[in-house]
C-alpha cells in the first residue's frame, strides 16, 4: 500500500481532494510542487522548525475538526466506537510518520530551520511533530494526540489568540490575527478601577459564573481597545478568545455564533469604535443579536465594545417630536429605542480624558520604561507643550510624546 492509497482508509480524519496533505501526495507532480511550496510557506508564517513533513502532518491532526477531536477539546473523550474509529485512522497516520517522501525537496525540508517571530506561538505544534514521530504504535499515536486536544484545542482555536471575521460564499471564517499587540493591563498606566472591574467580569464569564456584555466608553486615546487587547493576552491561556467584528460584518454574527458554539473555549466579540448615525439601522440587528431575539446567544460568547459615546446611536431634536401626556417631560419612543442598546450592556466602564497631572504622571512612567535622558523639569515642560501643539490629553497622546524623544 502506497501513501496516498493510505489516505483511503481514514474514515474520521477523512482529507479532501484539496487538502494539503492528498495534494502532496498527488501523482502529478505540478500539484505536488505546489502543495510543496504551500508547505513552505506555512513553515514561514507559523514557525514551523525541524521536519516539515512531520509538522503538516501534525498540523493535519491538530486542524482536522470531527466528532472525535472536538469530544477531546471538551475533556469528553469517551471510551467507545469513536476511539476504536479514531485508533484505526492512527494506524495510517503512523505508517506516514514512518515513510516521508524523498521526491523533490523533501531532503531538505527535512530540517527545516528559519528565524521566525512566531517561534514562541509555534512551538507546540513543533513539539507535537516530533512526539507523534517518537510513538512506537498507533495507540502511543493516539494518547499523544488525545493529550494535546485536551490541553490546546482543536484547529485554529486551539493555537490562535486573537481573530478577525472573513465573508466567504459558503458562510463565515475565522482568520488568526499572527501580530496582535503584547499589551497587558499592567502596561496601561492609570484607571485602576476600570481594569479590576473588567478582570472581575472576565473572571466570573471565564468561570462559568455569568459575566455581562462590556461597553468601554469615553474620550478617545484613553485606553479602551487596548484594555481588551490585554484582556485577551492576559486569559488566553484561560481559553479565552478574542473576535473582532466590523460594523459592516455584524449580519455575519449569527453564522459566527453557530461556529463557535459548544467549543471548549470563551469568545469575546470585540466591537470596536461602536456607534451609529441618525440614519443606520444595523443596531436594531445587534440589539437582537445580544438580548431579545429568537434565539439567544451561546453561554460562551459575550460582547465587548468600545466607543466614544455612552448611548452609541446618534440622537437628534426631531427624535423628541412625539412626546405627549400634557406637557409631562418623558422621553419619546424614538430616543427609547434608541438608548435600550446601550442598556444591553451590563457593564458600562468610563474612560474620562486624564486631567493634565494625570497626564504629567503617564508620561513620566512611560518615559522612564522607554529610557529617556531629560531631566523631570525638562520633560513636564516637553510633555505640556506637546499637548497644547496636538489638541489633546490622553494617554495616547502620552505615548505619542514619548515616541518621538531623543534618547
Amino acid at each position: 500500500m502506497n501513501t496516498a492509497e493510505a489516505l483511503d482508509r481514514l474514515l474520521l480524519y477523512r482529507q479532501t481532494p484539496e487538502s494539503l496533505l492528498r495534494r502532496l501526495m498527488d501523482p502529478a507532480e505540478t500539484v505536488r510542487t505546489a502543495a510543496q511550496a504551500e508547505v513552505v510557506a506555512l513553515a514561514v508564517e507559523n514557525g514551523w522548525q525541524g521536519d516539515l513533513w512531520r509538522c503538516c502532518i501534525a498540523w493535519t491532526l491538530t486542524e482536522h475538526e470531527n466528532p472525535f477531536s472536538l469530544s477531546w477539546e471538551r475533556r469528553t473523550g469517551p471510551e467507545d466506537t469513536l476511539s476504536a474509529l479514531a485508533l484505526a485512522d492512527m494506524a495510517v497516520f503512523h505508517a506516514l510518520l514512518s515513510a516521508p517522501p524523498e521526491e523533490g525537496p523533501w531532503p531538505l525540508l527535512r530540517n527545516f530551520h528559519h528565524e521566525s517571530r512566531q517561534g514562541k506561538e509555534s512551538a507546540p505544534l513543533t513539539e507535537l511533530a516530533a512526539a507523534l514521530a517518537d510513538a512506537a504504535s498507533p495507540a502511543a499515536l493516539l494518547d499523544c494526540l488525545t493529550a494535546f486536544y485536551q490541553s490546546h484545542g482543536v484547529g485554529q482555536l486551539g493555537l490562535g489568540q486573537v481573530f478577525r471575521v472573513r465573508r466567504e460564499a459558503d458562510g463565515v471564517r475565522l482568520l488568526p490575527v499572527r501580530d496582535q499587540p503584547p499589551v497587558r493591563l499592567a502596561d496601561l498606566v492609570g484607571y485602576r478601577q476600570q481594569k479590576e472591574q473588567l478582570v472581575r467580569n472576565t473572571e466570573a464569564f471565564l468561570h462559568g459564573r455569568g459575566g455581562n456584555n462590556v461597553l468601554l466608553y469615553g474620550d478617545a486615546g484613553t485606553g479602551k481597545s487596548t484594555s481588551v487587547q490585554a484582556i485577551a493576552n492576559e486569559y488566553a491561556a484561560k481559553g479565552l478568545r478574542l473576535i473582532e467584528v466590523y460594523k459592516e460584518q455584524y449580519d455575519l454574527i449569527p453564522a459566527l455564533l453557530r461556529q463557535i458554539k459548544g467549543r471548549n473555549y470563551r469568545f469575546l466579540l470585540f466591537l470596536d469604535d461602536l456607534s451609529f448615525e441618525e440614519n443606520e439601522t444595523s443596531y436594531k440587528y445587534l440589539k437582537a443579536v445580544m438580548e431579545g431575539g429568537a434565539e439567544a446567544p451561546p453561554e460562551n460568547v459575550r460582547i465587548c465594545a468600545t466607543s466614544n459615546r455612552r448611548h452609541l446611536v446618534r440622537e437628534v431634536w426631531s427624535d423628541r417630536s412625539d412626546i405627549e401626556h400634557d406637557g409631562d417631560i418623558h422621553r419619546s419612543d424614538t430616543v427609547e429605542e434608541k438608548l435600550s442598546l446601550a442598556s444591553r450592556f451590563g457593564l458600562q466602564l468610563f474612560y474620562p480624558a486624564p486631567t493634565f497631572e494625570e497626564y504629567q504622571q503617564i508620561v513620566s512612567i512611560l518615559s522612564e520604561r522607554a529610557g529617556t535622558d531629560l531631566t523631570a523639569e525638562q520633560l513636564r515642560a516637553a510633555a505640556a507643550t506637546w499637548q497644547v501643539r496636538s489638541g489633546s490629553r490622553s494617554g495616547r497622546t502620552a505615548q505619542q510624546f514619548v515616541n518621538q524623544l531623543d534618547r
